[in-house]
């Protein structure tokens, strides 16, 4: 049954653009949309990010800073950042693919600023594909803190080729 409730990315449309336009006006549509990507990529939904804005090429997303997401050093943990970073910058090159194009990230580098500690801010300003053709996109991501300071800054090696 829950099977049914979350879409597939293998289909003929893009279920992100089409979820994100119908679900991100209505009150509670963000909070809907970003459980659902969560449950579209379980791994992703562990950090429970919070999609705050998304248009074609741009991504913001946020990160609460709570217990589940932190190091012993009590800030956000590396890999929580590394996660938030993927989500962002998926969710800005996904809402821009066109319908029968799909990608994959086959690199991501990060360079850790400073310490996350509190509210954390990615976003992601990306190319916007012109079509299905297989290319390599850099898919650059920014995180800042409460008072916009980086904290890390990472960019997604992705792939977009067709969807088969």
């Amino acid at each position: 049954m829950a099977s049914r409730l979350v879409p597939s990315l293998d289909g003929p449309r893009n279920v992100v653009r089409e979820l994100w336009d119908r679900l991100g006006p209505l009150p509670g549509g963000k909070q809907v949309f970003s459980l659902l990507v969560g449950r579209m990529a379980p791994y992703t939904g562990s950090i429970d990010g919070r999609v705050v804005e998304l248009r074609r090429g741009f991504a913001r997303v946020e990160l609460d800073d709570r217990r589940k997401v932190r190091n012993h050093l009590r800030s956000v943990h590396a890999i929580a950042l590394v996660n938030l970073a993927e989500l962002c910058g998926n969710l800005a090159l996904s809402y821009s693919l066109p319908d029968d194009a799909r990608f994959i990230v086959a690199g991501l580098s990060i360079d850790y600023v400073k310490k996350a500690r509190g509210t954390i801010t990615a976003t992601s300003e990306c190319p916007v594909p012109a079509s299905n053709e297989r290319h390599e996109y850099a898919v650059p991501v920014v995180m800042t803190d409460r008072h916009g300071e980086a904290v890390a800054r990472a960019t997604l090696r992705t792939l977009v080729g067709p969807k088969r």
